[in-house]
C-alpha cells in the first residue's frame, strides 16, 4: 500500500478503523502499545489491592474498591481493542498477549514494580501516577486508531476520579497531624521521580515514540507530557504544603517553565530490565492467579458454549 498516503491520512485527523488497510508496521505498533497498556491496567491493580483491606474507614475501603474494579474494567477494554488488530500476519489474541507478559517478553509500566509501603502511598498513586496516566491519554483520545481512541474516552473519565481521589487522600493526611503531613511528604518523596519516568525516555533516545508520533498514535512527544505534568503539579504540591523533592526545580520566567533536575535514566533502566524492587513479586502473583483462577475461564467457556448449543437448538 501507499504508506505516505496513509500517513497524509491520519495526520488530516482521520480515523483507521479494524477492516481498513493499514500498513504492517502501524498494526504491530498498536498491539504492542494497546497491549502493554492493558498490562498495565492489570497489573496496577495489585499495589492498590494490597491496600483494600488495611484502608482507614469504610468509606475509604469502598473508593479503592472502585478504584482497582475500575483499573479491571479498563483492561478488558484495551485487550478488547488489542484484539481488532489480529489478522493472519499479526497475532493478537489476548491470552496469547497476556502470556508473553507473564513470560517477561511484554512489558508494562515500569511504575507499578514500586511498592506500597504506607496509606500516603495510595494518596500518592492517586494524585502522581493517575495523573501522569491523564496527561497520557488525554492525548491518546484522539489517537488514528478508532477502537483506541474510543476505549480511551470511558478510561479518562474514570482516570480523571482517581486522581482526584488520591489527591484528596493526601489532602486529609496534609490537614491532620505532623505525623501524617510527614507520611504524605515522604510518599511524594518516593513516586515523585518514578512518576517522571513514566512519559517514557527523553524524545532523543525513544524511536518508538517518534514512529508513533509519525502515524498519529501519540500526538505529543514524552518530553513535552513531562513538562505539562511538573508544571500543573508544582502549585498542587505547594497548596498541600508539601516539598517537590528537586533541589534543581525552578520557575524559568523565560520559558514560561518550570526547570527541572535529571532523572535516575539507570534506575528507569533497570526496572524496564526486571530489576526493580516489586518485578519478581508482580509476576509470581499474576502467574498464581492464572493457575489458581485457570478452572474460572474454563467454567465461564462452558457455560457459553452450552448457552451457544441451546439457542441454536431452539
Amino acid at each position: 500500500m501507499d504508506i505516505q498516503k496513509f500517513v497524509d491520512y491520519v495526520h488530516g485527523d482521520n480515523k483507521v478503523e479494524p477492516k481498513d488497510m493499514m500498513p504492517d508496521d502501524y498494526r504491530q505498533l498498536l498491539v504492542r502499545q494497546i497491549s502493554q497498556h492493558a498490562h498495565s491496567e492489570v497489573v496496577g491493580m495489585l499495589p492498590e489491592a494490597n491496600w483494600i483491606s488495611r484502608a482507614p474507614s469504610l468509606r475509604r475501603k469502598m473508593a479503592l474498591l472502585a478504584k482497582v474494579q475500575d483499573e479491571a474494567g479498563h483492561g478488558l477494554y484495551l485487550y478488547a481493542a488489542t484484539e481488532t488488530l489480529g489478522n493472519g500476519n499479526m497475532i493478537a489474541d489476548r491470552d496469547a498477549l497476556y502470556e508473553d507478559m507473564l513470560a517477561g517478553k511484554a512489558k508494562y509500566s515500569s511504575i507499578f514494580n514500586y511498592p506500597t509501603l504506607s496509606w500516603a502511598d495510595i494518596g500518592a498513586i492517586g494524585w502522581l501516577v493517575d495523573g501522569a496516566a491523564i496527561m497520557n491519554q488525554v492525548m491518546l483520545m484522539g489517537n488514528s486508531y478508532g477502537p483506541y481512541s474510543r476505549a480511551m474516552v470511558r478510561i479518562c473519565k474514570e482516570e480523571s476520579f482517581h486522581q482526584r481521589q488520591g489527591y484528596e487522600i493526601l489532602m486529609a493526611l496534609c490537614r491532620g497531624t505532623k505525623q501524617q503531613k510527614e507520611m504524605a511528604q515522604i510518599a511524594l518523596n518516593r513516586f515523585w521521580w518514578p512518576a517522571l519516568m513514566m512519559f517514557g525516555p527523553p524524545d532523543e533516545h525513544s524511536s518508538n515514540s517518534r514512529v508513533s508520533m509519525n502515524y498519529r498514535v501519540k500526538r505529543e512527544t514524552n518530553d513535552s507530557l513531562r513538562q505539562r505534568f511538573i508544571d500543573v503539579s508544582v502549585p498542587q504540591a505547594e497548596f498541600l504544603g508539601l516539598r517537590i523533592p528537586d533541589k534543581s526545580l525552578k520557575w524559568n520566567e523565560e520559558r514560561g517553565h518550570y526547570d527541572f533536575g535529571e532523572l535516575p535514566w539507570s534506575e528507569f533502566q533497570e526496572v524496564l530490565k526486571g530489576n526493580g524492587p516489586c518485578n519478581k513479586k508482580r509476576m509470581e502473583a499474576k502467574r498464581k492467579a492464572q493457575r489458581e483462577n485457570e478452572w474460572v475461564k474454563a467454567a465461564a467457556v462452558a457455560f457459553s458454549e452450552k448457552q451457544i448449543k441451546e439457542e441454536h437448538n431452539l
